[in-house]
């Protein structure tokens, strides 16, 4: 692949659309940053499922009579395996529809199906709620990005996006401590028995309650105002067209540029596979390691998820500002690696440590700098990408994300522990291996794609 043609073609089209978008006027900044909150809200609740269910390991195993790795497709495959189907098409609209309704629409349905789940009664049943919650998780992503790169100037755009990626890392730290401590009370209670609905245990309340506050958030994204899209007047003046970019032209596009798209694509899906596979299986960990109970891991990690988390997005945005002002075109994407080559060590040792109190501070470090990429990465990709193809780009990344990283990451870590080490209680070691194997393949793919980015964004300046 020859990536000076890859820069090229890049700059043929983002120049453009830069230029168009410094004729457009972006929406003030009060109103541009009520709208990033509420976004944030959005990003908030959608993971405060994702963060439950990993609480909730033991007892949901215990009560379904299932394997590590049933559980792991829980977590992880049955999110993403509808995603697989309606990803795409709903990309597709955010391209030309509103945004907002979209995004209120996939919230309300992701709350009223993590409630859902709360009435499982057998992994079949589990799973299938699962996977409508990941309808609702399919609606946000492309959405919400594309209508933040519209909020904001290229310039700002990593400092956006950590304030957006704030609201992810506090609906973890919620689900974790306010889940935890929820979680910890329910299951101390007896059964609740409803009419007609049947008895309940606590893990099954905890789901039950945490779900269905994500219908005000819905209502309030419905009532945002959507943002004009910048550049899209140019866009249509050299692509006429009443609706999205075929996908044909969009992988075109993708293809032609493969020296900054791949290693973004690739990199990304498997440094989620790593930290989704870590991450999800943190809580049955320390529990079976260090004998923590729900409602003390959900207290700790929840306060790193609430105040590490948004450091490190947020320091993250601000080193690649940094670096831009003192002229290296690549900084978000060499902003990435190096995140990516700080955390390493602590991901691979955290479930090693013999202690609880020091596996706490090295995954601490670990945590920082991995969450130094989401910010300045989202605005790389946001900013080689046109505008009326930023909904479908941003789908295919996320399904990359998603699929190979969430719905893969859970299984990979919970194969080695039933397959190779045939014991739980090894589950710190297959937590190590997965963090060793895959985070290393990470930082060599994101270091073959800082020239070529580098070079894409020097042609855009010209």
């Amino acid at each position: 692949m020859n990536l000076s043609r890859s820069a090229t073609q890049v700059s043929s089209s983002a120049p453009e659309e830069s230029a168009s978008s410094k004729q457009s006027s972006y929406p003030s900044p009060g109103r541009a940053w009520y709208t990033t909150f509420v976004l944030a809200l959005g990003m908030m609740v959608t993971y405060v499922g994702r963060g439950m269910l990993s609480l909730l390991v033991e007892p949901i195993k215990h009560d379904l009579h299932i394997t590590d790795t049933q559980m792991s497709l829980l977590m992880g495959f049955a999110f993403v395996c509808f995603y697989l189907l309606v990803a795409l098409p709903i990309a597709r609209l955010a391209d030309y529809k509103s945004r907002r309704v979209i995004l209120a629409t996939g919230t309300a349905i992701w709350s009223l199906t993590t409630a859902l789940c709360g009435l499982a009664r057998s992994f079949s049943e589990m799973f299938l709620f699962r996977v409508g919650a990941g309808v609702g998780e399919a609606c946000s992503g492309p959405a919400t990005f594309s209508m933040l790169a519209d909020l904001f100037p290229h310039e700002k755009l990593p400092r956006a996006f950590g304030v957006l990626f704030i609201g992810m890392f506090l609906g973890e730290g919620v689900s974790l401590i306010v889940g935890g401590a929820l979680a910890n009370r329910f299951m101390r209670m007896a059964p609740l028995t409803i009419p007609l609905l049947g008895t309940f245990h606590g893990w099954q309340t905890t789901l039950f309650v945490v779900g269905l506050p994500g219908l005000l958030v819905a209502a309030l994204l419905a009532m945002i105002v959507e943002p004009a899209r910048q550049g899209r007047a140019a866009a249509l003046r050299s692509e006429p067209t009443a609706g999205p970019l075929p996908v044909k032209a969009v992988l075109a596009f993708m293809w032609k540029n493969g020296g900054i798209f791949l290693p973004i694509f690739v990199s990304m899906g498997i440094s989620s596979s790593m930290m989704f596979g870590v991450r999800s299986w943190g809580p049955a960990f320390y529990m079976r390691t260090f004998h923590w109970t729900i409602a003390r891991y959900g207290l700790v990690q929840g306060l790193i998820s609430m105040v590490i988390m948004p450091v490190g997005s947020f320091t993250g945005g601000l080193f690649a500002e940094h670096l831009a002002r003192r002229g290296y075109d690549d900084a978000n994407m060499r902003t990435v690696l190096i995140g990516q080559l700080l955390a390493l060590p602590g991901l691979i040792l955290f479930p090693l440590m013999p202690y609880a109190g020091l596996s706490i501070a090295v995954s601490t470090w670990g945590t920082l700098f991995a969450f130094w990429a989401p910010a300045p990465m989202n605005a790389a990709l946001q900013i080689v990408t046109p505008n009326h193809m930023r909904g479908q780009v941003t789908a295919l990344f996320l399904f990359v994300y998603n699929v190979i990283g969430f719905g893969l990451g859970p299984t990979f870590v919970a194969l080695f522990t039933d397959r190779f080490f045939h014991s739980e209680k090894m589950l710190g070691h297959s937590m190590a291996v997965a963090a060793l194997t895959l985070g290393t393949l990470t930082a060599f793919i994101m270091w073959l794609g800082v020239r070529p980015y580098g070079r894409a964004i020097t042609q855009m300046k010209a």
